[in-house]
């Protein structure tokens, strides 16, 4: 398993910062935080996103935060769909090959229908995303009323009938919502796309939010069985730190960073292979 950084770990530091932090601490690959670069591009350049990356020895594999695509209608879904292929553009060229797509919160109340509009809706999204190199993985939110678990997420990617979607672990979801541990065996390595790790530590699973997520290996998740299930179905994908916590946002970022790339490699061990240094790679 290779580990990764998200962006959303080190939010408010600056993005053309972050790269030499990430390095600092260890890294060698990213989850890109999409606001994050479109602010970035839209101040300076997407040739300079690279150039800002490639000189820190940083490669971007993945990217995060994009929503609105299974169950939006009308004028909405146009402005999400819009935003989506704008988004392919900028991460085809960097030449990320993960983009995680959250589930939506628009139905209170799901109807049965609304599962096959959202099945449908990720099989074109991994469509649209594959002519550059992208795939989708589509995460699961406990407070989602169509995804809020695991089970539901598999069912969704075996539902879209494209073999260029698939899930994303997030373990802060996992052990929150109403996912079981037993949810963990419908996993494989042609299905699982994408993990994120991090921990909670002395708050209810049903008061649980983002903010409370800590390092791994400093809370309460029972990380070491999920770790064990990852190396026996031969998961050797990337596995992001992701861990938004406003109290970690004013810590400096090469120290977060440091101290992320030891957390991780408690929590995975000798399972954790460091990925080579690689130049970002342009678009197909």
């Amino acid at each position: 398993m290779k580990p990764c950084i998200s962006q959303l770990t080190t939010l408010t530091n600056p993005f053309e910062a972050d790269p030499a932090a990430y390095r600092g601490g260890g890294w060698t690959a990213v989850e890109l935080w999409l606001t994050k670069l479109e602010s970035f591009v839209r101040a300076h350049s997407l040739a300079e996103a690279r150039a800002v990356l490639e000189g820190g020895g940083i490669r971007p594999v993945g990217a995060a935060g994009q929503g609105g695509l299974l169950l939006s209608r009308g004028a909405e879904r146009a402005a999400h769909w819009d935003h989506f292929r704008r988004r392919l553009d900028l991460l085809g060229e960097l030449g990320v090959t993960t983009m995680v797509l959250a589930a939506d919160f628009a139905a209170a109340a799901p109807a049965a229908e609304d599962y096959a509009v959202a099945a449908a809706s990720l099989g074109e999204a991994a469509e649209l995303a594959a002519p550059f190199g992208i795939r989708i993985a589509l995460e699961f939110h406990k407070s989602s009323p169509v995804c809020a678990c695991l089970e539901t997420a598999l069912a969704l990617v075996e539902q879209a009938g494209s073999r260029n979607a698939g899930v994303c672990l997030d373990v802060f979801h996992f052990q929150t919502g109403p996912s079981k541990h037993e949810d963990l065996g419908g996993l494989t390595v042609e299905n699982l796309a994408w993990v994120q790790l991090c921990d909670v530590s002395g708050t209810p699973r049903e008061l649980a939010a983002d903010g409370d997520r800590i390092l791994p290996g400093d809370g309460d998740f029972p990380l070491a069985p999920i770790v064990e299930h990852l190396e026996r179905i031969g998961y050797d994908g990337f596995v992001a730190l992701e861990v938004a916590n406003p109290h970690l946002w004013q810590v400096s970022a090469d120290r977060v960073a440091d101290l992320g790339y030891r957390a991780l490699r408690r929590s995975l061990g000798p399972r954790m292979a460091e990925p080579a240094v690689a130049a970002v790679e342009g678009g197909p």
